[in-house]
């Protein structure tokens, strides 16, 4: 009945009924421009945070995101144990880590 009485008002006032896709392009630009403005490097920045943890070894020189500045002294899965003065090792989660400042090279460790 509601259909019935919308095409009736339409009839009598002479407009013509808009394509669907119409009405929806506004938000489907709006969606769009989201994506590439705020989407799209959110996770680039993850994929290149993520690559950094997965690279810290022994004796990399970090920068905690709490601003702490240490020496890795051991990795493990999810934790690294970092030294920040002499004898005070501090164990935190390896996602607090900001920067790496300097890595150590391989002949260096060898």
């Amino acid at each position: 009945m509601i259909h019935f009485l919308f095409q009736q008002s339409c009839e009598t006032t002479g407009q013509q009924q808009q394509n669907p896709l119409v009405s929806l392009l506004p938000l489907i630009l709006i969606f769009v421009v989201f994506y590439f403005l705020l989407i799209l490097p959110q996770q680039r920045k993850q994929r290149q945070h993520r690559k950094l943890l997965e690279a810290l070894k022994k004796d990399d020189r970090i920068i905690t995101s709490a601003g702490i500045h240490g020496t890795v002294a051991n990795v493990k899965d999810r934790t690294l144990m970092i030294v920040i003065a002499d004898g005070v090792k501090v164990e935190i989660e390896k996602s607090h880590i900001a920067h790496v400042v300097s890595r150590t090279s391989d002949t260096e460790t060898k």
